[in-house]
C-alpha cells in the first residue's frame, strides 16, 4: 500500500507567499491546497479536510485569527493543527493567535528550513 501524501492547506493573501511555501512543500511530497482570506481558508478546510493549515494572520474579508475561531469550533475540523504565518510579532497578537486555537507562530519572513521542520512537529504530534 503506498502512502498518500499528507494535505496542507495554505492561506495567504499575498500570492508570493502562497506559492513559495506551496514549492517548499510540494518538494516535501505534501499535498497543497490554497486559499487566499479566512473564508476561503473556511470553505478549503471543510472540502479537503487537511492534515494543517498554515494561515497568515493579517487577511481582508476574514483574518485568520477569526477564521481559526470558526475552524475550530467545527466537529470535523477542530483537531487540524493550524501554524500561524504573520509579520507581527507583538505579545497581544501571539497571545490572541494561542487563545483562538492557534497550534504555532512563525514570524515573517519565513525561513524554509525551519518552517518544514514545525510542519513535521505539527503533524507527527497530530498523527498520534
Amino acid at each position: 500500500m503506498v502512502n498518500k501524501p499528507l494535505k496542507v492547506l495554505v492561506v495567504d493573501d499575498e500570492p508570493d507567499v502562497v506559492e513559495i511555501l506551496s514549492y517548499n512543500l510540494t518538494k516535501e511530497n505534501f499535498e497543497v491546497f490554497k486559499a487566499y482570506n479566512g473564508n476561503e481558508a473556511i470553505s478549503a478546510a471543510i472540502e479537503v479536510l487537511p492534515d494543517l493549515i498554515i494561515m497568515d494572520i493579517r487577511m481582508p474579508e476574514l483574518n485568520g485569527i477569526e477564521a481559526c475561531r470558526i475552524i475550530k469550533k467545527n466537529e470535523t475540523l477542530k483537531n487540524i493543527p493550524i501554524l500561524f504565518l504573520t509579520s507581527d510579532n507583538d505579545e497581544y497578537t501571539s497571545l490572541s493567535a494561542v487563545e483562538a486555537g492557534g497550534d504555532h507562530y512563525v514570524t515573517k519572513p519565513i525561513r524554509p528550513a525551519i518552517l518544514m521542520g514545525m510542519i513535521t512537529e505539527l503533524i507527527r504530534g497530530a498523527v498520534k
